[in-house]
């Protein structure tokens, strides 16, 4: 998960490990320095852009500026949007459909921190570092922004294009589904799942396979931990 503080973490660890002087650069969290920033890393990109929004476009620093450019043509990359429900919303979703489809979005439930990766080789992240305040790093280091990026991918591959989101969480949030769903986290027995929510085995069953393929998961306790991932259902007993 691109959790912020491991983000943060992991960015100021790898910086302290090379000696390369310019390799992390720290900047105030200024809207028009990260704006500059964020159309220097737009125009280095010459393969792929990566950008996760832990909240709204709206309270984003990276956000608004890519989707910006992208909308005027000033973006010549497919931009790959990873965001929180929250962050799911109208404006957001029409700035996608503004970019001419280049934009493809994902949602996940997992903590994000504000990030921008460009090819895999330079990054942006929002951070708030003890001594500095609120402040945006310029990850110039190869190996820390590569790392940046797979951690971006592994999210990106459990997310869910945000129709399919929509989808899966209407499907799955009747009482029954729910009910279900706690079982195959808690890793009850069909018979004594059956019996607690008290309908037929047979009908239990069924149930299960129809969250199964609705979640895509190839086994019954993977569709419960996919259903926390999603939120719908709490990691507390």
């Amino acid at each position: 998960m691109l959790h912020a503080r491991a983000l943060i973490d992991l960015t100021v660890t790898l910086h302290r490990r090379t000696p390369r002087s310019d390799s992390l650069v720290i900047l105030p969290d200024d809207e028009a320095a990260v704006g500059n920033a964020v159309d220097v890393l737009l125009d280095r990109a010459r393969h792929s852009v990566n950008l996760t929004l832990p909240g709204s476009v709206e309270q984003a620093r990276f956000g608004a500026p890519v989707l910006a450019r992208r909308r005027m043509g000033g973006c010549k990359r497919n931009v790959r949007l990873l965001c929180t429900p929250h962050g799911l919303n109208a404006q957001l979703t029409r700035a996608a459909k503004r970019g001419a489809g280049r934009v493809e979005t994902r949602v996940t439930r997992s903590a994000l921190a504000e990030v921008l990766i460009a090819d895999g080789r330079f990054a942006l992240v929002r951070a708030d570092l003890q001594g500095d305040g609120d402040c945006v790093l310029i990850v110039q280091d190869p190996a820390v922004a590569r790392t940046l990026d797979l951690l971006f991918a592994g999210v990106w591959g459990g997310a869910m294009p945000p129709a399919e989101h929509v989808r899966v969480n209407q499907r799955l949030s009747s009482d029954m589904a729910r009910s279900i769903l706690d079982r195959l986290r808690d890793g009850t027995t069909d018979a004594v799942g059956a019996r607690e929510i008290e309908v037929s085995l047979r009908t239990y069953r069924r149930h299960v396979a129809d969250i199964m393929r609705e979640l895509g998961a190839n086994s019954r306790f993977q569709a419960g931990m996919r259903a926390v991932e999603l939120g719908l259902l709490s990691s507390e007993d």
